[in-house]
């Protein structure tokens, strides 16, 4: 084995991680779509020749589980000596592309040194819009993974350096907005460029055996470093249990966790949780390791490097046909905010071992779709929004307001961003009053937004948790304060709308409030 100088080393893994900041620069300023430039809704990551995650900015970090696996989705269809120079790959498909939902849309390339795939970089975006049942490709009412759009085996988007115009095509065809999407793609392939060209000038400077020599060892640091904070923790059994909304009103899906602490080893059994719904809660298995392995890391040690390393160090499994562990075709669009229940059972369970980092229950994001005629251009418009929910209470101090939690990430779409891009006015964005728990720690309060529809045809579609079952407080602190959908506030027409539904019509000056959920608070108040 090539000797690794522990300099160098620090020095190559800082300019791997540079290298996926530069791609998420290029991808976000050539994007068309604001989920994309304004709202940061994407991923990028290099990767060594095996396929293991070198380098990963934690942007959004459910995307970290299809970074896991999405190049060896890639090789399992394509032999490696099928790939070229010049060759990238598009996948999104939760069961056979190594995805975690429709619209998040991956692209993947192989970087060549001398006719060798010395490595791969790849970039996940979220696209608006990706053809199935509801604007948007996301509600949580839709019942099989079929009416949530397009689903992308790994294909070769990109051929010998020249766009697959069959592939491409395919795709503009089965979206509302193809100009939006032709541009978000071509950002992605962009933005793989980009980092094609550093991760090769990296190999030309350092050697291939030596470069490859110090990613393998970074890895082997990384999860050392891991293990150790494992070592911390009191060995034990831990269990926690947490619910889901279920299809109908009033209705729970248990998602049940026993956490098992070795030495150096952690390990996650979710026996026992609740069959697959019939609708789009349920949780793949890249969108279930995301959300562990981002909640384990943000608990025991936030500062270890997220790469492939530390996923070593936790054992996940998940009985098939469970609400963490679907079988196609279940419906899986909604996965981020079930996420977030998610990462508060895991949460709930570590806090049990360390107490003295404890976080009780999180608010999660609540999900709108807006689609319909913009009247200023005639154009047809999708606006996916996920608006922030909150953060628990700690052990050691108050919740986080207007935040997103767990394996979510990305930001609120700005209020002038919004306004330009959408015929909407929003008449109203703050925190919510008094939506944290309270407690000797307050948890952390949601927000509410405004949104007064401009055009006549405009159709809206939601998902969301905690509209039911509260962000629970913890050693005596309050829940927090449940997620609402409410039409025409203040009005004689005033309703509030369902948790879940797809294409409620609005009319013109019609004003939706969003309403997301409080966080729990820790200890008892006073």
């Amino acid at each position: 084995m090539t000797p690794v100088d522990p300099i160098r080393a620090e020095v190559v893994a800082r300019y791997l991680l540079g290298v996926t900041e530069e791609m998420s620069a290029a991808l976000m300023r050539t994007a068309f779509s604001p989920n994309i430039k304004e709202r940061g809704d994407c991923s990028t990551a290099v990767f060594d020749h095996l396929g293991n995650v070198v380098a990963l900015p934690q942007r959004v970090p459910i995307h970290l589980g299809s970074m896991v696996g999405v190049v060896q989705a890639v090789l399992e269809r394509f032999p490696r000596q099928e790939i070229r120079p010049g060759d990238m790959f598009l996948a999104n498909d939760p069961y056979n592309g190594g995805g975690s939902h429709l619209p998040d849309i991956n692209v993947i390339s192989p970087v060549f040194l001398g006719g060798e795939i010395v490595a791969y970089v790849a970039c996940i975006a979220h696209h608006a819009d990706v053809g199935g049942m509801v604007p948007g490709s996301e509600a949580a009412v839709c019942q099989s993974i079929f009416q949530e759009g397009l689903r992308i085996p790994p294909v070769r988007i990109v051929s010998a350096g020249q766009v697959n115009r069959d592939v491409f095509d395919i795709l503009m065809l089965n979206s509302r907005t193809p100009d939006e999407r032709a541009g978000d793609l071509r950002a992605q392939i962009a933005a793989n460029t980009v980092g094609q060209r550093s991760v090769q000038a990296l190999f030309e400077r350092y050697g291939v055996a030596e470069t490859q020599a110090i990613m393998a060892a970074y890895l082997d640091f990384t999860e050392r470093r891991f293990a150790a904070a494992i070592a911390k923790v009191p060995p034990g059994r831990y269990e926690a249990c947490e619910y889901l909304d279920g299809v109908e009103p009033g209705e729970k899906a248990a998602i049940r966790l026993v956490l098992t602490v070795g030495e150096g080893k952690l390990g996650f059994d979710f026996a026992g949780s609740a069959p697959q719904l019939a609708a789009a809660r349920n949780i793949p298995l890249r969108a279930l390791v995301a959300t562990v392995y981002t909640v384990v890391k943000s608990l025991l040690d936030p500062d270890v490097p997220a790469n492939s390393g530390y996923f070593r160090t936790m054992d996940i499994s998940a009985p098939a046909g469970s609400v963490v562990g679907p079988v196609s075709p279940a419906a899986v669009g909604a996965r981020s905010i079930s996420c977030a229940v998610l990462g508060d059972v895991i949460a709930a369970a570590l806090s049990q071992a360390i107490p003295d980092r404890a976080l009780a229950g999180c608010g999660p994001h609540q999900l709108i779709v807006l689609a319909g005629t913009d009247p200023r251009t005639g154009g047809y418009y999708v606006n996916y929004e996920t608006i922030a929910g909150a953060m628990g209470a700690r052990a050691y101090q108050p919740g986080v307001d207007a935040v997103r939690v767990h394996a979510s990430g990305s930001s609120n779409l700005p209020v002038e961003a919004l306004e330009h891009a959408y015929p909407f006015l929003i008449e109203r964005y703050a925190l919510r009053k008094d939506s944290g728990g309270a407690g000797r720690h307050r948890g952390g309060q949601g927000v509410v937004r405004d949104y007064r529809a401009l055009g006549d045809d405009t159709v809206l579609s939601l998902s969301s948790e905690r509209q039911n079952v509260p962000a629970a407080g913890m050693a005596g602190g309050a829940d927090g304060a449940l997620g609402e959908f409410i039409l025409n506030p203040g009005t004689p027409e005033e309703r509030r709308l369902p948790p879940a539904a797809a294409e409620i019509r609005l009319r013109r000056n019609d004003v939706l409030r969003v309403c997301t959920p409080g966080a729990g608070g820790y200890g008892p108040p006073g």
